[in-house]
Order: structure tokens, then sequence, then C-alpha cells
């Protein structure tokens, strides 16, 4: 169809080149005039692409239509009028004019909300259902036949921006498109628009949106996010206009405590706190919000209200006062009709607008990379030396950011005084789960509760998935400097680093990990994980390919590794720090977000790593820590329409389950890291010192909680004994005891199902006719500690030898001689192909053996020697994708291909 596109904005634009690719063509695109110089967004697509463009001021004049325009308009020939929030009154010689009439989208599910503010009423009325029609224009306001309607959900915290970023937005885009569609078919209804239920409140506008305070708080909320941020809702403070931004409700039942604020008609008075401004219904119930903004345009954090006017001047330096010229020489140029621009000069006052915003953060970004200004921070500092004084606050790490909120448990042990977080976190705060659901975590020495930790439901998933979503799609994350990112990471290593005896004390509690094991490998590898991973943050890179498909040869083809999006990432319970680092660097490295569920029974050191991410300066919303189950938190993602990519570690029946729901749910990107029993060939001509105690470490170290553990060990007929006795007398030899010890060698097991799991593992294999050299058995004292264990004899048919313990259990198997071909045979006898070990002087048959071993990992003459730059993933069904190394990155990119005709 010939189509004529009447209208405006982003939504106008998208509207007209979604048309086009359907095939219909644009005739012409009517559009507001040119506002200080620059063209409307639809405008300026039309234009680039040829269409005509017209920029009428007005189409009626005292009530009737301009003959000139008219004309003008019907020269173009259109067969039908779309009209994607068209502001202008359109007259009915137009409206009617070509053959199949004109349709027009209205943000609201009509007749409910008729008008020009449909968006904000739907929000001050509470309604719970929004959505948006197209219809068919006529005399009326709003009021023509219905051709289509689509409606959503409104969210308690929806704001004017998040329905129509969510809804209103891509699915309007979409109705539009879908209502030409109908009428090109012939298939389009017109349906008469009921009275019943129709209303209609008019344009809102700044002086009929002041609060009215003798309202419940939801209906304070409504009000104060339905004017959110166009006019802005607003009260008398203290004597002068204050306007409020950013209402949530507050419904965990807490008493705030924070510094009365007097708010005259309020049911009582509000309260400043560390988070925002508290503020009370007629009901007693409570909002918070989180900005205000004064008559002369500053805005404020609300937790600052007491101190807006009492922050003393910084001192600049020598370096300081030259970026502060830099920004004066930026502000005279945006502000050209200023003469000189001194500390007074206000930003706003002077001529500056929504546009010049934008301007001056991109100029500070250029002149300080590491300065990330938001749009919102100019408005909070409009004067010169306002704004001079919050660059310099930022740059020096006291830029006052709204503080981050830990209610902390607090336990003196290990010498020192350690705060543990026990909340989830989403959005870069920590809250309670819905419902306030709580359970224990335990303490594997003793079998005692640590603390409350709360226990995340489906709809804190769903919030966190969108947090990261909006992080990706619409925040600083998805926009910043690669380079910039790296540097937020490498923070975020240091301050890890700062707290290594504090991350490694909690995971000791936790887990069960002996202190100096998690100091050094717990903690310290996830450190050196993050700082790998920073390195690569402006490294990743596509190629450039030569085709030969086209002539003239006159093409460029080339690709991009992007990130993928908001991926989740579940994570085990026997390295609860570095297997979240593992993943979790690599996937930030890339560009990405992250949900992450650490194992229910070891949460404390991931909900520990949210408050390093928020205190290094990470965005909020991209990274979000959900302690929980994995029946609950973990289907969930593995179902969420949202998540892109899933990175798994754990057992191989649960890796199965989650690649189902991924598939069946959209598709989405998986790497599973899932069971071993990694077989360890230790030959006669072997060191047998070395083999003794790199054996010892293959299958004792982290008490045997260790993926890559060897979970069966061939050893050569002939030296079999002697190795056998060796291990013995070094095992006697391992203290067992609080993992606090610095002398302990072997810590509690990581919670109770799990020993009780271990010992029906060593009655299994006695039951079954292996020799039981030593332990198999549940230590006789508080906790959870099984004593390490060696059972030898063991044949392949055996349960023991088959299935793997996850535990301090050595399974010794011997082998014949010189049977090198019949050894790999037997150790590749497994669907597991996680790790596994040689241990030969010959360096041939090394060789040979790890050419042959089906396993993602190979040790020779070692074991257990993981490096952060190194690759590590299984085979078979141990999973697939790699973590750690520049292969990492790839399970957290896509790549695009881009060809280009020149």
């Amino acid at each position: 169809m010939k189509i004529a596109v009447i209208g405006q904005s982003l939504f106008g634009q998208e509207v007209y080149k979604e048309l086009r690719k359907e095939g219909h063509t644009v005739v012409g695109v009517f559009t507001i005039p040119d506002k200080d110089g620059k063209a409307d967004p639809l405008a300026m697509e039309a234009e680039k692409d040829g269409v005509p463009v017209f920029k009428f001021p007005r189409w009626r004049l005292k009530g009737k239509a301009i003959p000139e325009v008219v004309n003008q308009y019907r020269a173009v020939g259109a067969e039908l009028n779309v009209m994607p929030f068209c502001s202008q009154f359109i007259p009915m010689e137009v409206i009617d004019c070509p053959k199949h009439g004109s349709i027009i989208y209205h943000p609201s599910l009509l007749p409910r909300h008729r008008g020009a503010s449909a968006i904000n009423w739907t929000l001050m009325h509470g309604d719970k259902k929004g959505g948006f029609t197209v219809f068919w224009a006529d005399d009326g306001l709003d009021t023509g036949p219905i051709l289509l309607q689509r409606e959503c959900d409104v969210e308690p915290d929806d704001t004017v921006n998040t329905i129509y970023k969510r809804f209103l937005f891509p699915e309007g885009v979409k109705g539009t498109v879908e209502a030409v569609r109908l009428i090109a078919t012939g298939k389009a209804p017109k349906i008469t628009q009921p009275e019943e239920g129709a209303t209609y409140e008019g344009i809102q506008k700044k002086e009929n949106a002041k609060i009215d305070w003798n309202q419940t708080a939801e209906a304070l909320h409504n009000w104060i996010r339905g004017n959110d941020k166009v006019p802005g809702a607003w009260a008398e403070v203290d004597g002068q206009k204050v306007t409020f931004y950013g209402s949530t409700l507050v419904d965990n039942g807490t008493t705030a405590s924070g510094q009365p604020l007097d708010i005259p008609g309020a049911s009582r008075p509000g309260l400043v706190t560390k988070t925002g401004l508290v503020l009370f219904g007629n009901d007693g119930k409570t909002l918070l919000v989180k900005n205000l903004q004064f008559e002369d345009g500053k805005m404020i954090p609300a937790a600052q209200y007491f101190r807006s006017g009492g922050s003393a001047a910084v001192e600049l330096t020598e370096e300081e006062k030259a970026f502060a010229e830099e920004m004066r020489l930026v502000w005279k140029s945006i502000l050209s009709n200023v003469e000189e621009i001194v500390d007074s000069t206000d930003f706003f006052k002077s001529g500056a607008a929504s546009m010049d915003v934008v301007r001056l953060v991109e100029e500070v970004k250029l002149r300080a990379s590491e300065l990330q200004l938001q749009n919102e921070d100019v408005y909070m500092a409009t004067s010169f030396q306002e704004f001079i004084q919050m660059c310099v606050r930022k740059l020096r790490g006291e830029d006052g950011e709204e503080e981050l909120v830990v209610d902390y448990v607090e336990r003196n042990v290990n010498n020192m005084t350690i705060r543990m977080p026990h909340q989830l976190f989403i959005n870069g705060e920590f809250v309670d789960a819905e419902g306030g659901k709580t359970y224990k975590t335990i303490n594997p020495n003793d079998g005692q509760p640590i603390c409350e930790v709360s226990l995340a439901q489906i709809s804190d998933v769903d919030q966190a998935v969108a947090a990261a979503k909006e992080a990706f799609e619409e925040g600083e994350w998805g926009k910043m400097n690669p380079r910039d990112r790296g540097r937020l990471i490498y923070r975020l290593a240091d301050l890890m680093e700062q707290h290594q005896e504090e991350l490694a004390t909690i995971e000791a509690i936790d887990s069960g990990a002996v202190y100096t094991l998690a100091l050094k490998t717990h903690v310290g590898m996830s450190i050196q994980t993050f700082r790998y991973f920073a390195g690569w943050c402006d490294k990743i890179q596509g190629t450039t390919i030569p085709i030969n498909q086209a002539r003239p040869n006159r093409n460029l083809t080339f690709t991009r590794r992007e990130p993928i999006g908001v991926c989740a990432i579940v994570i085990p319970w026997n390295y609860p720090l570095m297997m979240l680092a593992w993943k979790t660097a690599a996937c930030l490295a890339a560009g990405n977000t992250v949900v992450l569920k650490p194992a229910q029974v070891t949460p404390l050191t991931a909900v520990k790593f949210a408050e390093l991410t928020a205190r290094a300066g990470f965005p909020k919303g991209v990274v979000n820590i959900l302690p929980g189950s994995g029946s609950l938190v973990g289907q969930r993602l593995s179902d969420h329409p949202d998540v892109r990519k899933l990175g798994f570690t754990g057992s191989t029946e649960i890796g199965k389950h989650i690649m189902k729901s991924c598939a069946v749910s959209n598709v989405k990107k998986v790497s599973l890291e899932l069971g071993g029993k990694s077989p360890l060939i230790i030959f006669s001509d072997c060191d047998m010192d070395k083999a003794v105690r790199m054996g010892m470490s293959s299958v004792f170290f982290n008490k045997g909680e260790n993926c890559i553990a060897a979970g069966r060990l061939f050893v050569e007929e002939s030296i079999h004994d002697q190795f056998l006795q060796k291990v013995v007398e070094e095992v006697k030899k391992m203290k067992i005891g609080d993992p606090l010890d610095r002398s302990t060698d072997h810590g509690p097991q990581n919670h109770k199902a799990h020993l009780d799991k271990l010992v029906e593992y060593c009655q299994a294999g006695v039951k079954e006719g292996a020799r039981l050299v030593y332990g198999g058995r549940q230590i006789e004292r508080p906790g959870f500690f099984f004593e390490p264990t060696v059972f030898t004899d063991v044949t392949d048919s055996m349960f023991i030898a088959q299935e793997e313990s996850f535990g301090p259990i050595m399974i010794i198997s011997k082998f014949k001689d010189g049977d090198v071909d019949g050894v790999l045979k037997r150790a590749n006898a497994t669907e597991y192909g996680l790790a596994s070990g040689v241990f030969t002087r010959d360096i041939g048959k090394a060789l040979y053996v790890s050419e042959r071993l089906q396993a993602g990992t190979v040790f020779v003459n070692t074991y257990n020697k993981t490096d952060v730059a190194a690759p590590f993933g299984g085979f078979k069904q141990s999973g697939f994708g790699k973590d750690l190394g520049q292969e990492a990155l790839n399970e957290y990119l896509k790549t695009k291909a881009v060809t280009i005709e020149y």
C-alpha cells in the first residue's frame, strides 16, 4: 500500500522502518518542525531514504483546515494514513482522504484513558492492566472504532519509562504494523468503542500534579510514579516546591529510622534515611522516594536532603584545576550565548536543553574516561561550581553516591571480625526474598547454624533477570568502553585481595575448606581469575574475511564478537567462590550481565562478593546473586525467556535436565561442567615419592570435594604394594580437625547429606568385595567429618569403580606390567571425561598415553595444576564448554557477520 506516516519521535521512526520492511511504499512523512535546528527522528530517517518530508507547524487555523497544507498532503496520493504518536490536530479532510482512512496508535486500552497523558493516568489510577490500542480515526478524541488491542500487566513499581520501554514501545510498533497488515489483507475489524468504562482525564501539567497527602501509601506511590518524570509530582516542603522522583512501595514491615522531615498535610512526618525519603500514607504504610528536585532545578538524592547545602568546597589540585578550565571551555561551547562562564553560571538557566546534557556528559568522558557521569548528575549539579565539585568528588571516589545498605551478620572468628551479608542482591541492593523467606546455612565444623540467609523465590528471579536485562540493554554497562569495563573488574580484584582473609574465613566456616587452602586456592585463584579476564576486555576482536561471491568484488565482510546478554550462572558447593569467579569473570569481561545462583548450602562468599562488586562501582543490575534451591531458582533461570546463556557446574543428572529446559524455553546457549571419574595411571617407572605425594593430592585435595579428583588410580602391578604401603603411611599422618587451625590437613565434609552419601558409598564398596585398607567411616565428633579412605582390589564392574564419590576416597586397581593399551582401555571405559593423569619417566609413553586418554585435561607427572590461562572443561558426559583461558570467552560471546558492498 501507499502509506502516509503522520507522527513523530523514535516510535514513529520505528513504525516507518518496519512498514518499509513489510514492502509498503511510504509516499510521504508528515511530522513536526525542527527544534533548535534538530530534526525529529522520524524526519531524519525519511530524509535519509529520500522520502518526501513535510514539517507543518499546524494543519488547522481557527478550527479550519489550511488549504495549502491539505493540498500538499493530497498530492502524495496515500491510500492509508498511519499516525504513530501523532501530537498534532489533523483535520478530517486529511483523516478521511485515503481509500482506507486513517489509523492511530494510542497507549491505553480504550475507551479507558482517552487523551494525551494516557500512560501517566494508567499508573496514577493504579491500573493492574495496561496496553495500547490501534483505532480508526474519527472526529472525536480517541473515540474511533477499535482495530487492534494488546494488554500487559502493570508491575507495582513500573514507571512511565519502564512500561513504555518494556511493552508499549516494542509491542506497540509490532501492533501498529500488524494493524496495517490486517488492512492490506482486508481483515481489519472496526469495533465500536463502548461508553461503559470510558475515561478522559486531560493533559497532566505541573500545576495539577500537586500531591494530596490524604491517601493510602499505594495511592501516593501511584501518583508520584505516574507523574515521573514529567511533569513531576510535587508538594510544599520547608516553604518551597519540591518534586518527588523514583518512588517504590516499602512492604517489608520494618520500621525505618532517620531524620524527621515535616511535610504540610501529610499524616506524619517523612523520614530522611540512608536509602531515601520514607513517606507515610494515611493507612500507616510506607513508600520510598529516591530523588528530590527544588524550584531552582537542582536535583539531589533524597537521602542527602539535610546535607544538600552543607557540603564543604573541595580544594582542587593543580591537575583538577586544569580539568576545571577544560570544562569551562566545554560549557562555553555549549552555552554560546553566555559571555563568560563563572562559578555561579547555571547550565539550564543559561538555555541548555536535554540534548546539551547528553553532549556535556560525552565531552566529560572524552577528557576523563574514568569519570562515568550519568545525565542525572548534571541535573543535580546545575551551577558550574557545583558541577566541578561533583566531578572532582567522583574522580576521588568521594562522590556521595547512594550508600550501599548492608544488614551484616558479624562473627568474631579466626582472630578477626567478619561481616557477612545474608540477603539477596538484586539491582545493586541487598533485599529480602519474597515473603521474607529464609533458611539456615550450617557450619560443617560443628553442625551449628551460621546465620539466616534469604531464600529466593520465583518472583525474585524474575526481578533479578529484569534488572540484568535493563542494565544490559539500557544501562551504563551496555554502553561502557571495554577498557573501562576492564578497569572496573581490576578494581573488583583489588577489593577481593583487600578482603582475602575475610573471604577465606567465610569460605572455611561455610564450606569446611581448610583456611590455608581457602586463602591460597579458593580466594587466591578467584582474584587471579578476575585479573586475568580484566585484561581481556579490550582484546576481544573480530576478523575480516575476503569473500568472492559477488561481482564486482567490492565487498567488506567482517565479524563482530558481541556479548550475549543476560547470563545465568549456577555453581556448586565445593569451591563456592572459585567456581563463581571461573564463570563470572569471563561473563563480565565479555560485556554480559549476570544472575548467579550459589549452592544453597554455601551462599555466603557469593553474597559477600556481591557487596564487593557494588563497592567497586559496578552499575546496578550487572551482578545479581540469588541464594536458593536449585529446583526453584535454578529451574526458573533455565526456563526464563530473557536469559540467553546458562553456565552450570554440578552433577551430570542435573546437567541433562538443565540442558533440556534451556532447549525447550528459548534455545539458550549452555555450557556444562559435570561429573567426573578421572583416571590416574601410575607406571612402575615413575618417581615413586612424587607419585605418592601427587596421588594423595589427586584424591584428598579439598577433602576430595574436587571435580577433577582422581576417581580411580590404576597402579602397575609390580609397584602396587609399595605404592599402597606408602599411601597408607601418609594418610595416617594427616591431621583432621577445625579448618581454621593452620595445622589442619583435612577439614569436615561440606554438609550432612554428602557425609551420609560417603558412608553409603564405602559400605557399597565393602559389600561388593573391594578391600578397605583404611578409613571408610564418619569420625565421632561434632560436625561432618569423614576419615580419608583407601580401597584396593577394585574390579572394573564394581559400583565404586564406576561412580564418582566426590569425597576423600582413593580407589586403587592393579594393571599388568607393560599393558599400556589395556590400562588405557580400562581408563577410558567410562562415560565421564573431565580430567586424567599419568606418572612415568618415559616421555614417549607419557605422550602416547596423554594423546589417547579421553579427557579435557591430562596431567603428566603432576595433578591439580589448573591455571587461569589454561582452558578447563570435559568430554562426554562430563559436559562441554570451557572455563578459564581465552576459550572461556567464547562461551559468553556471539559472532555476527557483517557484509558491506561499496
